[in-house]
Order: structure tokens, then sequence, then C-alpha cells
């Protein structure tokens, strides 16, 4: 087959290119360069998208003996993941901009592409497998859970799943850098990325400040009452216990949660953890990785990237999902997305609306 291997400049993406092209496909690498100016992410190991992971993803490439070209989707990626993440925390929401770009960018725009200029598939360097059955393929976790990836790939459909291949998912991380070693690959010892590519210093409310400006209102209690104030709504994320600075301590003394967050009053509300319990929600926008699932089904959610898996009852309904936890479960986000399982099968995601709180008044 004709593959186009993403080379982020990484060790995962490397070791995946060199497993195609030793399992006798026609590969090409491509680095996708994301930032329309390098020196304003990250540089160094702390990210990815910068000058030096373009030229690691190079020589990785001349190592494993493959064409090699950098495609500039900097524009894209901006409109559909940096310009998302920033609208959806002015909306006081929390976005997972992983997740975005695999769905707008590596698995649409990137897929389009290379399926337009002759190739079969596209290789990534993500934890995942994918399980081929007379019914279709079928995306599933990986086999390290530690990092395990199918959370964020979610989003994938049954038509980008037939198109896709995951050499990765079925070894751990340490084999993978063992292999790039043996395979003479420099980024064998390099670190992998963290937090969010495109914000420079890793200071989240600080780039959300720059981008959406000052806008002061009050931290309150689920009563209304005053605590506190703060200098901007987007500085916050349900859930969140440290950076309130609340002067008041708690009648309890217990730490205080956020508990929901209203741009258009201004307001951050906390409250207890107890508080943060939530017995439903309600999603949109649903992705299926498959046939989209009867009306009703049994299954267990994820709810963050590095989050627990829960047991749930989740209710189809045309383009919402509503999702019954068996047990309260805390921090549920909207904007983060819902990643529904059968064992270790993902059957789809959906972007999380509105919690139904099992403490009423929030």
């Amino acid at each position: 087959m004709r593959v186009l291997a993403a080379m982020s400049g990484g060790v995962d993406s490397a070791v995946a290119a060199a497993r195609m092209a030793e399992a006798g496909h026609d590969v090409t690498g491509v680095h996708l360069a994301l930032s329309r100016n390098p020196q304003s992410y990250r540089s160094g190991a702390r990210g990815c998208c910068t000058i030096e992971d373009s030229r690691d993803a190079r020589r990785a490439a001349d190592v494993i003996g493959i064409p090699f070209y950098v495609w500039d989707l900097a524009e894209r990626f901006h409109a559909d993941v940096v310009e998302d993440f920033v609208s959806e925390y002015a909306a006081g929401r929390t976005p997972n901009p992983c997740l975005r770009c695999n769905e707008k960018v590596k698995f649409s725009a990137v897929l389009e592409r290379a399926l337009a200029l002759g190739f079969d598939a596209v290789a990534t360097g993500h934890y995942a497998r994918i399980v081929d059955t007379p019914s279709g393929r079928e995306l599933h976790r990986a086999v390290d859970p530690a990092k395990d990836q199918s959370y964020v790939l979610g989003v994938l459909t049954q038509q980008q799943l037939a198109h896709a291949f995951f050499p990765l998912g079925d070894t751990v991380k340490t084999e993978v850098r063992e292999e790039a070693e043996r395979r003479g690959l420099s980024v064998a010892a390099k670190p992998d990325s963290h937090d969010i590519c495109f914000i420079a210093d890793g200071n989240t409310a600080g780039f959300l400040g720059a981008q959406l400006g000052e806008a002061p209102g009050d931290i309150i209690d689920a009563q209304g009452n005053k605590l506190g104030e703060h200098q901007g709504t987007h500085g916050f994320t349900i859930g969140q216990r440290k950076g309130l600075r609340i002067g008041t301590p708690a009648a309890d003394g217990k730490p205080r949660f956020v508990l929901d967050i209203s741009p258009v009053e201004r307001t951050v509300t906390v409250g207890s953890r107890e508080e943060l319990a939530v017995s439903h929600l309600t999603a949109s926008k649903p992705r299926w990785c498959g046939p989209a699932p009867a009306a009703d089904l049994r299954a267990t959610a994820q709810l963050r990237a590095h989050g627990e898996e829960v047991a749930v009852t989740a209710t189809v309904l045309d383009d919402k999902v509503q999702v019954s936890f068996d047990e309260p479960t805390s921090a549920v986000a909207p904007g983060q997305a819902v990643v529904l399982y059968d064992g270790t099968r993902v059957i789809g995601s959906a972007t999380i609306d509105s919690v139904q709180r099992v403490t009423a008044g929030v």
C-alpha cells in the first residue's frame, strides 16, 4: 500500500513509520507545520510543532530511507484548533485541543489530501489498536494502558478508520524506545511532549488572558453569596481546586471546587467536593466509530483524556446522547468529550453540553 506516515519529530511517529516501511509498504513521511510562527510555539522537548521537531522528523526519515515532506497546515490548525480552543473557554467550556486536532486536521485535512494524492492510508504514532472484523474496522484501546490514546481518537468515523494505521497499539512505550535505539533513530531518548503544543510557555491562563482580555467578576457559592473576585471566567475549569484565591474559608474548613462557570454573568460558582457529583449528562455532535448504536446501550464512559472509566447507560437520540452514571461522578466539564466503550472497543464520542448534579441548587 502507499502509506503517508505523519511524523511529528518524536519517537513514536518515527517508529510507526519505520514499522510500516519494514512491512513492505511504500511509505512517505510528512511533518505537519502547524504554527504560523514556529518560534511562538513550544521549543525543545516540552512540546511539538517546532523547528527542532521538523528537523528531527527529517533525520528519522533519512535513517528509515523514505521520502520526506513538510506540509503547511498552519491556517487550518489555527482556525479549527486554536480559535476553537479560545472560543470554547470564552463560552465557559473546557475543550480538548488534541481531540479537535485529530478530528479536524490529522484525520480530516491530512487524510483528505493523502487520498487525493493517491495514498491508500495514513499511519501515525498514536497508541491505539485497529481490529478488522467482518462488519468493518474497530478502534480499540492500546495494549499499554498508561499511553492509551483511544480517548482522543474516539472522533474517528468508520470511513477514516478504513484508511488509518496505528502500528504502536500492541507495544508498550519502553519497547518502542528500545526499538528506536536499535534502528539508529536519534529520537530514541527524546522526552514525550506535554500539555498544549500551541501555548509557548505552558501558561494556559496567561494565553487565554492575552487572547480574551480581562473580564472581572465575582466568585460565589451555590447560594449566590460573594466569596471573592476574578479577572476572567476563562481562567477556570470545572473541578478546579487550586488558584481560586478565596479569602474566606469554607465553614467546614474543607477545600472548595469550581462547580459552574457563567461568562455572561461573569460568575464562577464554587462549592464542596460533594456538590461536584453528577448523575447525568447530555452531549451533542456524536461521532460513531462504526454504525450508530441502538437507542439504549450499556457501556463504560471516559470523561477526560486521562480519566477513569465509569459504568453508564447511554441513550442515543438523533444528534444527542444522554448518559446516566451507575454511580455519581465528579468534575464533568462541558466542552470535554464523553467517549463510550464496549470493553476495549471504542463505540464513539460526543461533546458534553450540560450536566445534572446530585446536589440541587447548582
